[in-house]
């Protein structure tokens, strides 16, 4: 009797009543390792992979929400999104069937193959779709037919996205772990700029382009619309920077912690922002002294405190006034820009050190100072 060296030759033996799930694809050597490759529906994938945590990192909730919001775009929008491969390992599991033109991998319903990169991807899908079943489920409680509908339409474009998947029919443990660190570690990922260039569906990433690109003030305030990282000598501003201050703008919150530079907003929206964020860097223009390289009043950090507190002041009200950001704007001619940071500073304190220090030193002069010098400048005019 032959021996059995795994799950498949088990079920294999039991004879033809056995039921698999059939991939097809085409097999190939990579890396001088066995591969199998193939696009799959998302119903069979989530069929075929397990998740072992000695390979993988803990998931990142945050990325996964990302991700969530990413896929959402195709559901709910019917916008094209994109995704990289999946890799898988075999660990022994499947039959791999190859004929001259194509091969079919069948594994038992038993059988998984471990995930070697793309656990947040998977996980997005699958919280999307629990979260589908889930309306689905209340839809059906509460006799909404016509809700019912609507999410069953989701959940099937979910289950028929097409995923790449490639699988290493032949790689230990080992070779796992080393696969993953070299996939996640070595690759350098672009630069901030290119990759907020690149992406251009998010909505501060839209207003800054549009703002660069429509708004005649904005060629007085360079934009640097093409290096990688940083900014070229000729420019004021980085793209990364203009969507920091807009952030900042907008919400008094640094870029990182932005809450609406979401992929879902309004045309009117997005007029109504730009116009705002027009009139901003005018008054900032009108107020300050002409841009030039080394002026510290149009330093980053500066210029991104300098945001976070006209924030304050124009959204006094709840919403965007302009006539009180006109008013507070009054008071940059008086600053003493360079009484902000004390002897090295600038240099030496961290970045966000360095933007709050700054806002705060604007903060207090504001508090202390404006009633008397505002008061004198409208007396005088």
């Amino acid at each position: 009797m032959e021996s059995i060296q795994s799950l498949s030759d088990l079920f294999a033996s039991g004879g033809a009543a056995s039921s698999y799930i059939e991939v097809p694809g085409q097999s190939a050597r990579t890396f001088g390792q066995s591969t199998f490759s193939a696009t799959v529906p998302m119903s069979k994938l989530f069929m075929i992979y397990e998740i072992d945590l000695e390979v993988q990192r803990q998931l990142i909730p945050r990325n996964v929400s990302r991700l969530v919001d990413y896929i959402l775009l195709y559901l709910e929008h019917d916008q094209n999104v994109y995704f990289p491969g999946i890799i898988l390992s075999a660990r022994g599991a499947g039959l791999l069937e190859e004929s001259p033109f194509s091969s079919t991998y069948r594994l038992q319903p038993m059988e998984k193959c471990y995930v070697v990169d793309g656990q947040h991807r998977l996980a997005a899908f699958r919280r999307a779709m629990e979260t589908l079943q889930g309306n689905m489920a209340r839809a059906k409680d509460r006799r909404e037919f016509e809700r019912v509908e609507e999410i069953g339409a989701k959940l099937r474009k979910l289950y028929d996205f097409p995923m790449s998947v490639m699988i290493y029919l032949d790689i230990s443990s080992r070779q796992e772990r080393q696969l993953f660190s070299d996939i996640n570690k070595l690759p350098r990922k672009i630069g901030g700029n290119l990759a907020m260039l690149r992406e251009q569906r998010r909505f501060y990433h839209v207003l800054a382009t549009s703002l660069v690109e429509q708004e005649p003030i904005m060629k007085q305030l360079p934009t640097d619309l093409f290096s990688e990282r940083g900014k070229d000598p000729e420019y004021l501003f980085s793209y990364s920077l203009l969507i920091e201050l807009l952030s900042g703008l907008f919400e008094g919150r640094l870029k990182g912690n932005a809450r609406n530079n979401s992929y879902i907003y309004t045309e009117e929206d997005l007029a109504s922002h730009l116009q705002q964020a027009a009139f901003y860097f005018e008054q900032l223009l009108l107020n300050l002294p002409a841009p030039k390289r080394g002026e510290l009043c149009w330093s980053e950090n500066v210029q991104i405190a300098l945001a976070l507190f006209f924030h304050e002041e124009a959204f006094k009200t709840l919403e965007f006034n302009r006539y009180s950001l006109a008013h507070a704007m009054n008071i940059l001619p008086h600053i003493d820009w360079n009484a902000i940071y004390k002897n090295d500073e600038k240099d030496r304190l961290p970045r966000r050190s360095r933007i709050m220090k700054a806002y705060q030193y604007v903060r207090d002069f504001y508090d202390t100072r404006h009633h008397l010098l505002l008061t004198t400048k409208e007396d005088s005019v």
